[in-house]
């Protein structure tokens, strides 16, 4: 192994309960209360959606166990990056990390900021012209509130995660108990040919599930990274997965498939309201606002943990001024508002929709990478002691890598022309690397 290890200047402050909060919480946002329509349709019957949620949740705790084993390895700031670079080398490690902040997290956020502006905009009476603004005011409002200390973005993270539980608990019970349909067996009576199938359904989910590796990126300011990470990560996942089936399953309990696709990003909130009344539909419709802000702090609390690692490293342009951190609370300050900047464009020429697949296939392209890395490290390090191994190896990392495989082909035939874009945006980065090499050697 090469070692890269960025130096660490960020404070080891987050405990446990910091860290699977920050796992659920970045989580458990927009996709499991604005995807349901989609997943429908593209499944074609409830019985098909419900096991779309499911099936993207296993592939979600495969790919979890096996990246687990290789951040108790590596528990160092930047996650995915380090990771790569580490097995593969400098190019590679590069690459995942420009993806990451170029792409993955900017669209991410935008993406769930676009869905959150929706429900914000229904909440208030608003026209959907009032969307982006909405969108926009409240990423640049959580983005002021990571400028401070760690701690800070933790304690909202800790905030939003329990506040989040309590609409998803308002759904799941009374679908269950106080719901006339049956949550299995409906039929969509017509499913578009755009819509893809099962493949697309799951695709879809996985938005919803995706997340869970942005806790790595704060691996740097664990109290004890190598046996925190691998449990913040399987408890995580798992929790997710019983919630989200739950979930999924309540909805279909009270509303009809056919009224779920008909209303499609609307439905929760048609749910809230023919549920609880206009008052109680208010709350709840609060709750899942508040659920998607935390889902924005978590992911705001990790990408510009990628930059600044990138930035330690000068691998980045203006690296001295993107490596900066506050004085105090050692937080990295203009990569955040980096961050935001980016997320800001993506919300302005992005549909959310869109972003959301195109966001799981080009992270999922990386995510392969580490997948396999399981079986280089294994090589590589034969002999030597694991803080944490990967459970029933090599069958998990192997369906981690089946259902990776699953993700790219579908929305390769889905989305050919969003794919090309995105995986240009990424290979750009290859000659800005060169340059900004060339730049600090010649000005060392």
């Amino acid at each position: 192994m090469q070692n890269q290890q960025p130096k660490e200047d960020l404070k080891r402050s987050l405990g446990f309960g910091s860290a699977i909060s920050i796992v659920v919480g970045t989580i458990i946002g927009s996709g499991i209360f604005f995807k349901q329509g989609s997943v429908l349709e593209s499944a074609g019957s409830s019985t098909m959606a419900i096991l779309a949620w499911v099936f993207g949740g296993v592939i979600t705790l495969t790919g979890g166990l096996t990246v687990a084993e290789i951040g108790a390895q590596m528990p160092y700031t930047g996650g995915l990056y380090v990771y790569i670079e580490n097995i593969y080398g400098r190019i590679l490690g590069f690459l995942a990390g420009w993806m990451q902040i170029i792409v993955y997290g900017p669209a991410i956020i935008a993406s769930v900021a676009g869905f959150m502006s929706i429900m914000m905009a229904n909440f208030f009476g608003l026209s959907s012209a009032w969307r982006i603004p909405l969108a926009i005011i409240t990423v640049g409002l959580i983005g002021l509130l990571n400028l401070l200390e760690n701690k800070v973005g933790a304690i909202f993270s800790v905030i939003t995660t329990l506040g989040k539980l309590i609409p998803i608990a308002a759904i799941i019970i009374f679908g269950l108990f106080w719901g006339h349909e049956n949550a299995f067996g409906q039929t969509i009576q017509q499913v578009h040919q755009s819509s893809g199938g099962f493949g697309v359904a799951v695709l879809a989910t996985l938005f919803g599930y995706d997340g869970w590796i942005l806790i790595a990126n704060l691996g740097g300011e664990m109290k004890n990274p190598q046996k925190l990470l691998p449990k913040a990560i399987i408890f995580g996942i798992t929790a997710v997965l019983i919630i989200y089936t739950l979930i999924t399953v309540g909805i279909l309990r009270f509303l009809p498939a056919q009224t779920i696709q008909r209303l499609g990003e609307n439905a929760t909130s048609y749910l809230a309201t023919k549920a609880f009344g206009q008052i109680g539909g208010k709350l709840l419709s609060a709750g899942i606002i508040i659920s998607m802000m935390g889902t924005l702090n978590g992911k705001m609390l990790t990408f510009p943990r990628i930059v600044f690692a990138m930035a330690e490293r000068k691998d980045l342009p203006f690296s001295n001024f993107l490596a900066y951190l506050s004085p105090k609370g050692k937080s990295p300050v203009t990569a955040t508002i980096f961050i935001v900047a980016l997320a800001f464009i993506m919300m302005l020429f992005f549909d959310p929709d869109h972003l959301s697949d195109l966001c799981v296939f080009t992270v999922y392209c990386f995510y392969m990478l580490a997948f396999f890395g399981v079986f280089i490290l294994r090589k590589r390090n034969q002999g030597q002691p694991r803080p944490f191994s990967t459970p029933l190896y090599p069958i998990v990392p192997l369906i981690a890598i089946a259902g990776g495989l699953f993700v790219l082909i579908s929305e390769l035939m889905n989305d050919p022309a969003g794919v090309v874009l995105f995986v240009g945006i990424v290979v750009v980065g290859l000659p800005i690397l060169y340059l900004v090499k060339k730049y600090y050697q010649k000005h060392a």
